[in-house]
């Protein structure tokens, strides 16, 4: 596997089994910035290369090795979150219709943009629709995780086979068992669904670290694919360790919503006792977070305070002739003839930037939410502003390492098969790879 850094000098880090990191800083709910400057050394570029298949000899010996890696680094429970990409609208194409860009005309003059939204649009993109109009939100019960498993496999969802291939593997050779765990969120792509669904995951992790009786020592490893990274984003701010008005303000954005909406005490005692345990730092019980996100589009800022380690892979493959190999390319409208077979990558995570969405909410009470969360978490909005984000073709995320993969999945015609490169990160064929590259980056001694 191809393994080559970039170099920044000026960057300054700590270093601790062999990860680094800029030095925290404060973030307060900020926007990421859409920088298209060189990212340096936090850069790295991998090829997916012939493995042993899963479940062989091979696999296992290697992943068990892997495994006992985690361990000696302290990682006790994996998370697996993800959510759905058919019939969500993942690129966001609703909001952009809902703000009308190309009515008033913001697009004439710009070829090939009509053809890339058809390509966006969740009518006409290709992508499968759920049976029985299954629609967000979506439980994380038994049921609909069967169903999803039964209906689009292992493509942008992490599958039980998936979770459960890795926890027998890497639990192989360690005295300590690895907790591994799915998790389904609700997959609202707007500002509303992505914040119930950041307060809603740390609870969640609350209760895994009380079950399992973790503390300082110990260490809990997210994988979050496409927008529940961003889901992570929101959740690394409120785990801040600073208290900021931002966190205030989406408590009372949140609370003012739940009753609003007649959500009842329970979930209002519950929003109260986090903001509670958040302020003073006693929601892990001391163990730390690390997360590690694919194909996650550039969008909220992280507060590396909030969280120990932190990856980003995009799958990526170098197009450009300037010598920009760390961006995405996005002329126009070459795109159009490149997306249908993933040429370039993943371009639900290149496109998925700030000012898309799916429809916002058709209650008042929750437009009213969505449109407060927007004016806390993003600075963008209309058409113009998604299309000149998404002119940026940022690959990398300002905080955090970058892992930019080629994952070898481009040239099939069929978008079922790669959903505009957004499905390989969890194909099974793929896990040996992804648990490598984590514990490369993140834990090698």
């Amino acid at each position: 596997m191809k393994h080559e850094w970039g170099a920044d000098p000026s960057l300054h880090s700590e270093r601790e089994f062999g990860y680094e990191q800029p030095m925290p800083i404060g973030n307060n709910f900020q926007h990421a910035d859409y920088s298209r400057a060189d990212p340096g050394e936090r850069a790295s570029y991998r090829e997916v290369e012939a493995a042993a298949p899963p479940d062989s000899p091979a696999w296992q010996d290697e992943m068990a090795r892997l495994g006992a890696q985690l361990a000696a680094a302290g990682v006790r429970a994996v998370l697996f979150v993800h959510g759905v990409a058919p019939g969500t609208d993942p690129f966001g194409a609703q909001r952009l219709d809902e703000v009308g860009g190309l009515r008033r005309g913001y697009s004439r003059g710009i070829a090939g943009l009509d053809a890339l939204l058809a390509l966006m649009r969740q009518e006409t993109n290709g992508l499968p629709q759920l049976p029985g109009s299954l629609n967000p939100p979506f439980k994380d019960d038994d049921q609909t995780r069967k169903l999803l498993d039964e209906q689009i496999g292992d493509a942008c969802s992490f599958t039980t086979a998936y979770v459960d291939r890795f926890k027998e593997a890497v639990n192989r050779n360690v005295s300590r068992q690895i907790a591994c765990l799915r998790l389904l969120w609700s997959s609202e792509h707007h500002h509303l669904g992505r914040s119930q669904a950041a307060w809603r995951l740390l609870l969640r992790l609350r209760g895994v670290c009380e079950e399992l009786k973790l503390g300082p020592d110990d260490r809990l490893l997210v994988q979050a694919h496409g927008q529940a990274g961003l889901v992570l984003a929101l959740a690394s701010n409120l785990l801040a360790q600073e208290a900021s008005s931002g966190r205030k303000r989406f408590f009372q954005i949140l609370t003012g919503f739940s009753e609003r909406s007649g959500a009842g005490p329970e979930t209002i005692a519950q929003l109260t006792g986090l903001a509670e345990q958040l302020a003073d730092g006693r929601l892990l019980s001391g163990a730390t977070l690390d997360v590690v996100t694919f194909g996650t589009p550039i969008r909220y800022g992280w507060d590396t305070s909030g969280v120990g380690r932190l990856l980003h892979v995009v799958n990526h493959r170098v197009m450009r002739t300037d010598g920009k190999r760390w961006l995405a390319k996005t002329e126009l409208p070459q795109i159009t003839m490149e997306m249908p077979i993933a040429w370039g990558g993943d371009y639900v995570q290149q496109l998925a930037v700030a000012a898309s969405d799916a429809a916002t909410p058709k209650e008042p009470g929750a437009q009213a939410a969505n449109k407060d969360l927007w004016e806390l978490l993003e600075p963008y909005d209309g058409f113009e502003r998604w299309l000149e984000c998404a002119r940026r073709s940022v690959r990398c995320a300002n905080d955090g390492l970058c892992l930019l993969a080629d994952y070898k999945d481009a040239g099939s015609p069929n978008v079922r098969e790669h959903l505009y490169g957004h499905a390989a990160y969890t194909r099974l064929a793929n896990l040996l790879f992804n648990t490598t590259q984590i514990v490369r980056t993140l834990y090698a001694s």
